[in-house]
């Protein structure tokens, strides 16, 4: 497999132009690329028609392929797919270590959720422990302000009810879609309680008391204080990205019985897939692709799930707390780690 080259996009490279349906291809000195061959590694790379001021790299084999703006003004990247794979690969081996650290971070956020009245850690505590148990995305100001949807960091006191014992969440997310998801963690809801009941500050739900002052959280406090906790580079989003392998986990080994086959494997990997991407609101290319360690589907396909483990779902589990924790996650780690002698673990006949 050649190897691929660091590249720069401020360097010379392809362009385009518009030309009756599709689009001309022009090098650095603004001669027509006319090669066949290049032209259909071109259109291969699936630059949206609505990108402008695209640079396209010269090189098969440069680690970035192709860069534009998009409607929103945003710069887009478009990478070789062996970088993003490396990438990718990169990514779920950091996830393991941040499944190592969730039983301390889940132990630091309860500690913090016990101070009194509403400092920045106890806001932020309540942050996390909703990420951990919601599947929120986090958020930031400027899309809730351009695009009028929210994450966990941009929520409104407007968009959560308490009916109850039950904290409801009901709000626009990305991409315009509504999403409800409920809660009947008692401590999140005695702290979210008293946040919405707060006079002062503005009208965003999680804010924290300084001083006299109530200051907003951001998305960047979260992802500050994710960093602290869990002392690494860990962020918001690998709360999302972990519980989407352990849902992808249990629903496969769900599907034991009917994974007689190759085609029924891929089947119930396709199944799968869909009921995560519904869980984050993601499209299932999305979530197989950026989400879902790749892992999981390894090892189902050479016949191990974590059926054993289904019997311990909800055991030893308060009042509130997800089913999905402790002796499943334990147990996708064994899977993902192929330790084939865990008691979790058990092979497709």
């Amino acid at each position: 497999m050649p190897r691929l080259r660091r590249v720069d996009c401020s360097g010379p490279g392809f362009t385009r132009k518009r030309q009756g349906r599709g689009f001309a291809y022009f090098d650095a000195q603004g001669q027509r690329v006319d090669d066949g061959e290049t032209i259909v590694r071109l259109k291969a790379l699936g630059i949206p028609p609505a990108w402008k001021d695209v640079w396209i790299c010269s090189d098969a084999q440069g680690h970035l392929q192709a860069v534009g703006t998009d409607d929103a003004g945003r710069k887009q990247y478009i990478y070789h797919e062996q970088w993003r794979a490396r990438r990718e690969q990169k990514k779920f081996d950091h996830m393991m270590e941040f499944a190592e650290v969730l039983p301390a971070v889940r132990a630091t956020t309860l500690e913090h959720l016990q101070l009194e009245g509403y400092p920045r850690e106890k806001v932020l505590g309540l942050s996390v422990r909703l990420l951990d148990r919601g599947l929120f995305r986090i958020g930031t100001e400027g899309y809730a302000e351009q695009n009028q949807s929210y994450g966990l960091a941009t929520m409104l006191k407007r968009h959560v009810t308490i009916k109850d014992n039950e904290v409801i969440f009901d709000y626009v997310a990305k991409s315009g879609k509504r999403r409800i998801w409920s809660t009947m963690d008692p401590i999140s809801l005695e702290v979210i309680r008293g946040l919405k009941k707060r006079r002062s500050g503005g009208p965003d739900l999680l804010a924290y008391k300084d001083g006299l002052s109530w200051r907003d959280v951001k998305s960047s406090d979260i992802n500050d204080y994710v960093r602290e906790i869990c002392g690494g580079e860990f962020t918001a989003k690998d709360f999302r990205t972990w519980s989407a392998t352990v849902l992808a986990s249990v629903a496969l080994s769900v599907s034991v019985q009917a994974a007689s086959s190759k085609t029924a494997r891929k089947r119930a990997i396709t199944r799968a897939v869909k009921e995560v991407a519904e869980y984050l609101g993601n499209t299932p290319a999305v979530c197989r692709a950026s989400y879902i360690d790749p892992r999981v589907f390894d090892r189902y396909h050479s016949g191990w799930t974590i059926a054993g483990a289904l019997a311990e779902i909800g055991e030893g589990i308060d009042f509130g707390e997800p089913s999905t924790q402790g002796a499943i996650e334990q147990a996708v780690i064994d899977l993902i780690d192929g330790r084939k002698t865990s008691p979790a673990l058990e092979k497709i006949a």
